[in-house]
Protein backbone atom coordinates (compact mmCIF):
# COMPACT_ATOMS: atom_id res chain seq x y z
CA UNK A 1 0.00 0.00 0.00
CA UNK A 2 2.31 2.77 1.21
CA UNK A 3 5.57 0.82 1.53
CA UNK A 4 7.32 2.41 -1.45
CA UNK A 5 6.18 5.92 -0.47
CA UNK A 6 7.87 5.74 2.94
CA UNK A 7 10.73 3.41 1.99
CA UNK A 8 9.53 0.29 3.80
CA UNK A 9 10.26 -3.20 2.56
CA UNK A 10 7.00 -4.43 4.09
CA UNK A 11 4.13 -3.10 6.19
CA UNK A 12 5.50 -2.39 9.68
CA UNK A 13 2.25 -2.46 11.66
CA UNK A 14 0.31 -5.53 10.58
CA UNK A 15 -1.96 -7.15 13.17
CA UNK A 16 -0.69 -10.65 12.39
CA UNK A 17 1.61 -11.82 15.23
CA UNK A 18 4.77 -12.08 13.10
CA UNK A 19 7.65 -13.08 15.39
CA UNK A 20 10.05 -11.17 13.12
CA UNK A 21 8.68 -8.01 14.75
CA UNK A 22 8.98 -9.29 18.34
CA UNK A 23 10.42 -6.70 20.73
CA UNK A 24 11.95 -7.82 24.02
CA UNK A 25 10.27 -5.10 26.09
CA UNK A 26 10.29 -5.15 29.89
CA UNK A 27 7.12 -7.22 30.22
CA UNK A 28 7.63 -9.49 27.22
CA UNK A 29 11.27 -10.02 28.16
CA UNK A 30 10.35 -11.04 31.69
CA UNK A 31 7.57 -13.33 30.45
CA UNK A 32 9.99 -14.98 28.00
CA UNK A 33 12.50 -15.49 30.80
CA UNK A 34 9.84 -17.11 33.00
CA UNK A 35 8.86 -19.43 30.16
CA UNK A 36 12.43 -20.41 29.29
CA UNK A 37 13.49 -21.09 32.88
CA UNK A 38 10.35 -23.02 33.79
CA UNK A 39 10.46 -25.16 30.67
CA UNK A 40 14.13 -26.01 31.17
CA UNK A 41 13.46 -26.95 34.78
CA UNK A 42 10.53 -29.13 33.81
CA UNK A 43 7.92 -27.19 35.76
CA UNK A 44 4.55 -28.78 35.16
CA UNK A 45 2.16 -25.86 34.72
CA UNK A 46 2.75 -22.27 33.58
CA UNK A 47 0.19 -19.50 32.96
CA UNK A 48 0.74 -16.27 31.01
CA UNK A 49 -2.14 -13.80 31.09
CA UNK A 50 -2.77 -10.31 29.77
CA UNK A 51 -5.41 -8.00 28.39
CA UNK A 52 -6.54 -8.17 24.77
CA UNK A 53 -3.79 -7.03 22.40
CA UNK A 54 -0.88 -7.14 24.86
CA UNK A 55 1.09 -9.71 22.87
CA UNK A 56 0.19 -13.12 24.30
CA UNK A 57 -0.12 -14.81 20.90
CA UNK A 58 3.19 -13.26 19.83
CA UNK A 59 4.85 -14.83 22.88
CA UNK A 60 3.10 -18.10 22.14
CA UNK A 61 4.32 -18.17 18.53
CA UNK A 62 7.82 -17.19 19.63
CA UNK A 63 7.87 -20.03 22.17
CA UNK A 64 6.79 -22.52 19.52
CA UNK A 65 9.53 -21.34 17.20
CA UNK A 66 12.27 -21.42 19.83
CA UNK A 67 11.82 -24.97 21.14
CA UNK A 68 14.69 -27.33 20.37
CA UNK A 69 14.23 -30.80 18.89
CA UNK A 70 14.29 -32.24 22.41
CA UNK A 71 10.77 -30.87 22.89
CA UNK A 72 7.55 -31.98 21.26
CA UNK A 73 5.05 -29.09 21.08
CA UNK A 74 1.35 -29.91 21.28
CA UNK A 75 -0.27 -26.68 20.09
CA UNK A 76 -3.98 -25.97 20.58
CA UNK A 77 -4.85 -22.48 19.28
CA UNK A 78 -8.64 -22.78 19.62
CA UNK A 79 -9.40 -24.60 22.87
CA UNK A 80 -13.17 -24.12 22.93
CA UNK A 81 -13.57 -27.89 23.20
CA UNK A 82 -15.43 -30.38 25.30
CA UNK A 83 -13.42 -32.39 27.81
CA UNK A 84 -13.44 -35.35 25.45
CA UNK A 85 -12.60 -33.08 22.52
CA UNK A 86 -9.51 -31.81 24.33
CA UNK A 87 -8.22 -35.32 24.98
CA UNK A 88 -8.79 -36.30 21.34
CA UNK A 89 -7.00 -33.12 20.20
CA UNK A 90 -3.98 -33.95 22.38
CA UNK A 91 -3.92 -37.52 21.06
CA UNK A 92 -4.11 -36.23 17.48
CA UNK A 93 -1.18 -33.85 18.04
CA UNK A 94 0.79 -36.75 19.51
CA UNK A 95 0.11 -38.70 16.34
CA UNK A 96 -1.98 -41.34 18.09
CA UNK A 97 -5.13 -42.74 16.50
CA UNK A 98 -7.76 -43.20 19.22
CA UNK A 99 -10.80 -43.50 16.97
CA UNK A 100 -14.09 -42.90 18.78
CA UNK A 101 -12.96 -44.29 22.12
CA UNK A 102 -14.24 -42.72 25.33
CA UNK A 103 -12.25 -40.34 27.49
CA UNK A 104 -10.97 -43.01 29.86
CA UNK A 105 -9.43 -45.05 27.07
CA UNK A 106 -8.07 -41.96 25.30
CA UNK A 107 -6.40 -40.77 28.52
CA UNK A 108 -4.81 -44.21 28.95
CA UNK A 109 -3.50 -44.16 25.37
CA UNK A 110 -2.10 -40.65 25.89
CA UNK A 111 -0.31 -41.81 29.04
CA UNK A 112 1.26 -44.76 27.23
CA UNK A 113 2.47 -42.47 24.43
CA UNK A 114 3.92 -39.95 26.90
CA UNK A 115 5.80 -42.73 28.68
CA UNK A 116 7.31 -43.85 25.38
CA UNK A 117 8.35 -40.30 24.59
CA UNK A 118 10.01 -39.99 28.01
CA UNK A 119 11.98 -43.16 27.31
CA UNK A 120 13.14 -41.63 24.03
CA UNK A 121 14.18 -38.42 25.78
CA UNK A 122 11.46 -36.27 24.17
CA UNK A 123 9.73 -33.64 26.31
CA UNK A 124 6.11 -32.95 25.29
CA UNK A 125 4.73 -29.46 25.99
CA UNK A 126 1.04 -28.69 25.70
CA UNK A 127 0.69 -25.04 24.63
CA UNK A 128 -2.81 -23.58 24.73
CA UNK A 129 -3.59 -20.13 23.30
CA UNK A 130 -6.82 -18.25 24.13
CA UNK A 131 -7.19 -20.47 27.19
CA UNK A 132 -9.94 -18.25 28.63
CA UNK A 133 -12.32 -19.86 26.11
CA UNK A 134 -11.95 -23.29 27.70
CA UNK A 135 -15.07 -24.46 29.57
CA UNK A 136 -14.62 -25.38 33.22
CA UNK A 137 -15.13 -29.08 32.49
CA UNK A 138 -12.42 -28.95 29.84
CA UNK A 139 -10.02 -27.34 32.30
CA UNK A 140 -10.77 -30.16 34.72
CA UNK A 141 -9.89 -32.66 31.98
CA UNK A 142 -6.64 -30.75 31.54
CA UNK A 143 -5.91 -31.32 35.22
CA UNK A 144 -6.31 -35.06 34.70
CA UNK A 145 -3.72 -34.93 31.93
CA UNK A 146 -1.28 -33.13 34.23
CA UNK A 147 -1.64 -36.00 36.72
CA UNK A 148 0.33 -38.17 34.33
CA UNK A 149 3.80 -38.53 35.82
CA UNK A 150 6.56 -40.89 36.84
CA UNK A 151 8.12 -40.98 40.28
CA UNK A 152 10.63 -38.33 39.24
CA UNK A 153 9.04 -36.16 36.55
CA UNK A 154 5.90 -34.90 34.90
CA UNK A 155 5.16 -36.57 31.59
CA UNK A 156 3.64 -33.41 30.16
CA UNK A 157 4.32 -29.72 30.67
CA UNK A 158 1.48 -27.26 30.14
CA UNK A 159 1.61 -23.58 29.17
CA UNK A 160 -1.62 -21.56 29.13
CA UNK A 161 -1.94 -18.17 27.40
CA UNK A 162 -5.15 -16.34 28.23
CA UNK A 163 -7.00 -13.13 28.91
CA UNK A 164 -7.81 -12.07 32.52
CA UNK A 165 -11.14 -13.89 32.18
CA UNK A 166 -9.10 -17.08 32.60
CA UNK A 167 -8.33 -16.09 36.19
CA UNK A 168 -12.05 -15.59 36.84
CA UNK A 169 -12.79 -19.10 35.59
CA UNK A 170 -9.95 -20.57 37.65
CA UNK A 171 -11.31 -18.90 40.80
CA UNK A 172 -14.20 -21.37 40.83
CA UNK A 173 -13.96 -23.73 43.84
CA UNK A 174 -14.33 -26.76 41.56
CA UNK A 175 -11.03 -25.85 39.85
CA UNK A 176 -8.94 -25.26 42.96
CA UNK A 177 -6.98 -28.48 42.39
CA UNK A 178 -5.96 -27.22 38.96
CA UNK A 179 -4.96 -23.82 40.35
CA UNK A 180 -2.67 -25.50 42.89
CA UNK A 181 -0.80 -27.15 40.02
CA UNK A 182 0.08 -23.81 38.39
CA UNK A 183 3.66 -23.41 39.55
CA UNK A 184 4.41 -20.10 37.81
CA UNK A 185 2.24 -17.37 36.35
CA UNK A 186 2.96 -14.00 34.78
CA UNK A 187 0.74 -11.05 33.85
CA UNK A 188 1.65 -8.92 30.82
CA UNK A 189 1.24 -5.16 31.23
CA UNK A 190 0.84 -2.33 28.67
CA UNK A 191 3.90 -0.51 27.33
CA UNK A 192 5.07 2.72 28.96
CA UNK A 193 5.62 5.82 26.80
CA UNK A 194 9.34 5.12 26.36
CA UNK A 195 8.57 1.51 25.47
CA UNK A 196 5.89 2.56 22.99
CA UNK A 197 8.43 4.82 21.29
CA UNK A 198 10.95 1.98 21.15
CA UNK A 199 8.22 -0.36 19.88
CA UNK A 200 7.32 1.92 16.97
CA UNK A 201 10.97 2.47 16.05
CA UNK A 202 11.69 -1.25 16.30
CA UNK A 203 8.89 -2.21 13.94
CA UNK A 204 9.89 0.45 11.44
CA UNK A 205 13.44 -0.88 11.50
CA UNK A 206 12.28 -4.47 11.04
CA UNK A 207 10.23 -3.29 8.06
CA UNK A 208 13.46 -2.06 6.46
CA UNK A 209 13.20 1.66 7.18
CA UNK A 210 16.50 3.51 7.60
CA UNK A 211 15.62 7.17 7.07
CA UNK A 212 14.72 10.11 9.30
CA UNK A 213 12.05 9.62 12.01
CA UNK A 214 8.65 8.99 10.42
CA UNK A 215 6.56 9.82 13.49
CA UNK A 216 6.99 13.11 15.34
CA UNK A 217 7.50 12.99 19.11
CA UNK A 218 4.01 14.45 19.60
CA UNK A 219 2.51 11.81 17.32
CA UNK A 220 4.18 8.97 19.22
CA UNK A 221 3.06 10.36 22.58
CA UNK A 222 -0.51 10.66 21.32
CA UNK A 223 -0.46 7.09 20.00
CA UNK A 224 0.88 5.82 23.33
CA UNK A 225 -1.76 7.67 25.36
CA UNK A 226 -4.71 6.80 23.14
CA UNK A 227 -3.72 3.11 22.94
CA UNK A 228 -2.90 2.95 26.67
CA UNK A 229 0.28 1.16 25.63
CA UNK A 230 -1.51 -1.82 24.07
CA UNK A 231 0.68 -3.13 21.21
CA UNK A 232 -2.22 -4.13 18.98
CA UNK A 233 -3.82 -0.70 19.24
CA UNK A 234 -0.46 0.96 18.65
CA UNK A 235 -0.29 -1.02 15.40
CA UNK A 236 -3.81 0.04 14.39
CA UNK A 237 -3.23 3.74 15.07
CA UNK A 238 0.23 3.81 13.51
CA UNK A 239 -1.03 2.06 10.38
CA UNK A 240 -3.98 4.42 9.94
CA UNK A 241 -1.77 7.45 10.61
CA UNK A 242 0.60 6.34 7.87
CA UNK A 243 -2.36 5.93 5.54
CA UNK A 244 -3.41 9.52 6.19
CA UNK A 245 0.10 10.85 5.64
CA UNK A 246 0.38 8.81 2.46
CA UNK A 247 -2.89 10.26 1.20
CA UNK A 248 -1.45 13.77 1.65
CA UNK A 249 1.91 12.84 0.07
CA UNK A 250 3.66 13.54 3.39
CA UNK A 251 6.82 11.66 4.37
CA UNK A 252 6.25 12.12 8.11
CA UNK A 253 3.36 11.59 10.51
CA UNK A 254 2.30 14.51 12.68
CA UNK A 255 -0.27 14.79 15.42
CA UNK A 256 -3.08 15.70 13.04
CA UNK A 257 -2.85 12.34 11.27
CA UNK A 258 -2.89 10.44 14.56
CA UNK A 259 -5.99 12.35 15.64
CA UNK A 260 -7.74 11.25 12.45
CA UNK A 261 -6.70 7.65 13.13
CA UNK A 262 -7.97 7.84 16.72
CA UNK A 263 -11.34 9.21 15.67
CA UNK A 264 -11.70 6.46 13.09
CA UNK A 265 -10.98 3.64 15.59
CA UNK A 266 -13.87 2.31 17.67
CA UNK A 267 -11.80 0.92 20.55
CA UNK A 268 -9.86 4.11 21.36
CA UNK A 269 -10.62 7.77 21.97
CA UNK A 270 -8.70 11.00 22.20
CA UNK A 271 -6.99 11.39 25.59
CA UNK A 272 -9.36 13.27 27.89
CA UNK A 273 -12.44 12.68 25.71
CA UNK A 274 -15.38 10.86 27.26
CA UNK A 275 -18.58 12.31 25.76
CA UNK A 276 -19.99 10.03 23.07
CA UNK A 277 -21.88 12.71 21.09
CA UNK A 278 -18.63 14.57 20.48
CA UNK A 279 -16.83 11.32 19.84
CA UNK A 280 -19.38 10.27 17.24
CA UNK A 281 -19.16 13.54 15.32
CA UNK A 282 -15.38 13.35 15.20
CA UNK A 283 -15.52 9.70 14.16
CA UNK A 284 -17.75 10.54 11.18
CA UNK A 285 -15.34 13.22 10.03
CA UNK A 286 -12.37 10.96 10.59
CA UNK A 287 -14.00 8.25 8.49
CA UNK A 288 -14.31 10.77 5.67
CA UNK A 289 -10.68 11.76 6.19
CA UNK A 290 -9.37 8.21 5.97
CA UNK A 291 -11.52 7.48 2.93
CA UNK A 292 -10.07 10.59 1.31
CA UNK A 293 -6.58 9.36 2.15
CA UNK A 294 -7.24 6.10 0.33
CA UNK A 295 -8.76 7.90 -2.63
CA UNK A 296 -5.78 10.22 -2.64
CA UNK A 297 -3.38 7.29 -2.60
CA UNK A 298 -4.96 5.95 -5.77
CA UNK A 299 -4.65 9.37 -7.35
CA UNK A 300 -1.00 9.51 -6.37
CA UNK A 301 -0.44 6.26 -8.23
CA UNK A 302 -2.14 7.67 -11.32
CA UNK A 303 -0.39 11.04 -11.09
CA UNK A 304 -3.65 13.00 -10.73
CA UNK A 305 -3.51 13.69 -7.02
CA UNK A 306 -2.59 17.36 -7.29
CA UNK A 307 -5.63 18.05 -9.49
CA UNK A 308 -8.17 16.29 -7.26
CA UNK A 309 -10.63 17.99 -4.91
CA UNK A 310 -10.02 15.08 -2.56
CA UNK A 311 -6.47 16.26 -2.02
CA UNK A 312 -7.58 18.74 0.62
CA UNK A 313 -10.28 16.60 2.21
CA UNK A 314 -8.14 14.83 4.76
CA UNK A 315 -6.82 17.91 6.52
CA UNK A 316 -10.10 19.84 6.11
CA UNK A 317 -12.07 17.04 7.72
CA UNK A 318 -9.49 16.77 10.46
CA UNK A 319 -9.66 20.48 11.16
CA UNK A 320 -13.42 20.21 11.48
CA UNK A 321 -13.05 17.25 13.83
CA UNK A 322 -10.72 19.23 16.09
CA UNK A 323 -13.28 22.03 16.33
CA UNK A 324 -16.09 19.67 17.39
Amino acid sequence: MYEQHFGFQELPFCLTPDTQFYLDSKWHGEASAVLNICIKQGEGFIKISGEVGTGKTMLCRRLLGSLSEAYLPIYIPNPYLSAEGLLHAIAHELGVDVGDNNSHIVLKVIEEELVQLAVLGRKPILIVDEAQSMPAQTLEALRLVTNLETEKMKLLQVVLFGQPELDVILSQPALRQLVQRITFSYRLQPLALSEAKAYIGHRLGKAGYTGAPVFSAAAIELIAKASHGTPRLINVLAHKSLMCAYGKKQKSVGKEFVLAAIDDTESVRRPGWSLWPFRSAAAILAGVALAAALIGSNLIASGDFANSDSATLTIDAQANAERV
